[in-house]
């Protein structure tokens, strides 16, 4: 969305699709006064699905940002505006503009905003891809711990998110002790304020709402995650069954892909995602949603995957398309990237919807089961708990295997218990003897 004068052209915040009407200024990458080319990254914004970064249709000079970091703007509301002026020339801004950063404060940023909370759904033991900028870095110790800002110098506050938290908490900033590099204050150092600030509880909660709680606004993802769970438990009645399974059948045929496959990795996901989508293709009733306005079931022909991944931004799940169409190999490839763009907060709008079924490895967490909410719209979820060690009868002999125990959540609407558990003893059978998905290529 655009508005073209002679001298000045007015940039919009634009449609970004899939439904979106507003979204939250995250960074400026430009101030006033700079000149932008064509299609130039501008801004990054926070849908209630991604981060998006914005780029500018014109040339010339920023004369203008309509909006400072932290604020809702809705889709058609001014943005930037760019014109021929000198810089000499340019108006002050109407809020306060990015200031530049030192070199080592600005990879330090960069690093912030990747997050260094892990994606917590992976290929099982010892998938942990690290990005060079996203080294964790351990809290400095008492006797390391950079001293606080000196009276009266202002403390260096990179992210617009940051100091926003600081803001709504009544948080000094030049009070604290900043642990980024070249004296950087970072969001756990605000977050840390937080709790320190907040009373301890000595006594038990009493029935009205205490004094001086901390309210955390429900925004952008966390708003998305909360309004889709509450719309599944408030629409979909959902039943779940589960089962113990042996793996250790699983991870011999893991072991057996890499060893055939030098360089590439084929983790666990991605075999878990080839037996689901086998077993979708052997129960196409779990592979549905229901219009509820229309009282009918939506039953679909492609399978478009979806895996719950946890970030520092929130519960995402990527989708998969078209996960019917590739091979385990593709699979893992594709599970990979996704991840990835999910770590760094990249991922595009497309490619958080659509989906038609949705695996959640919830294991990673350390436990062993769940009662998994399903992923509205979609009718049903498999979730997997951690691999360990368990006594288990085989061919009437007590041993030792790996096993995991296996949740699925369906939308009792859609199928009876016969089919779900069709489905979950499909994919049981299938951990245990992986042979059992040759019947299908």
């Amino acid at each position: 969305m655009t508005t073209a004068t002679t001298d000045e052209q007015l940039f919009r915040l634009p449609d970004l699709g899939e439904g979106l009407t507003d979204a939250e200024i995250v960074e400026w990458k430009v101030a006033v006064g700079d000149t932008v080319t064509i299609d130039q990254i501008v801004v990054e914004v926070e849908t209630a699905k991604a981060a998006v970064e914005v780029p500018v249709p014109y040339a010339g000079t920023v004369l203008r940002l309509h909006a400072e970091a932290g604020t809702a703007l809705g889709v058609g509301e001014p943005l930037i505006t760019v014109g021929a002026a000198a810089p000499a020339e340019v108006a002050a801004p109407a809020k306060a503009a990015p200031v530049a950063e030192p070199a080592a404060a600005e990879r330090y940023r960069e690093e912030e905003q990747a997050g260094s909370g892990n994606v917590l759904i992976g290929y099982g033991t010892g998938h942990e891809p690290a990005p060079r900028r996203r080294r964790r870095r351990a809290a400095p110790t008492a006797a390391t711990a950079p001293a606080p800002v000196a009276e009266g110098q202002a403390p260096r506050v990179i992210s617009p998110l940051v100091r926003r938290l600081a803001r709504d908490h009544g948080i000094d900033l030049a009070a604290l002790a900043p642990t980024g590099p070249a004296g950087v204050v970072l969001r756990r150092d605000v977050e840390q304020a937080v709790a320190r600030k907040a009373p301890a509880p000595s006594e038990p909660a009493p029935a009205a709402v205490p004094d001086g709680p901390v309210r955390i606004p429900l925004r952008g993802v966390r708003k998305a995650v909360a309004d889709k769970l509450s719309r599944s438990r408030t629409e979909i009645p959902d039943a779940t069954t589960w089962v113990d399974v042996d793996a250790t059948g699983l991870l011999q045929a893991k072991k057996a892909l890499e060893a055939a496959e030098p360089g590439r990795r084929v983790g666990l996901l991605a075999l878990f995602a080839r037996i689901c989508v086998a077993g979708l293709r052997r129960f196409p009733e779990l592979n549905a949603a229901v219009d509820t306005e229309r009282r009918e079931i939506l039953r679909f022909d492609e399978v478009h995957l979806g895996f719950a991944a946890q970030t520092d931004r929130g519960l995402v799940v990527p989708v998969v398309r078209d996960a019917h169409r590739l091979t385990t190999v593709q699979l893992a490839a594709e599970l990979a990237r996704l991840t990835e763009l999910a770590r760094t907060g990249n991922l595009p709008p497309d490619r958080l919807t659509g989906g038609t079924f949705t695996l959640n490895n919830y294991g990673v967490f350390g436990v062993d089961g769940s009662t998994p909410i399903i992923n509205h719209p979609e009718a049903a979820l498999l979730g997997v708990g951690r691999i360990v060690d368990k006594p288990w009868v085989v061919d009437g002999e007590l041993t030792v295997r790996k096993v995991t125990q296996l949740s699925f959540s369906f939308d009792h609407r859609v199928c009876d218990g016969g089919t779900a558990g069709g489905f979950l003893r499909f994919v049981a059978d299938c951990v245990e003897r992986p042979a059992i998905l040759l019947a299908d290529l």
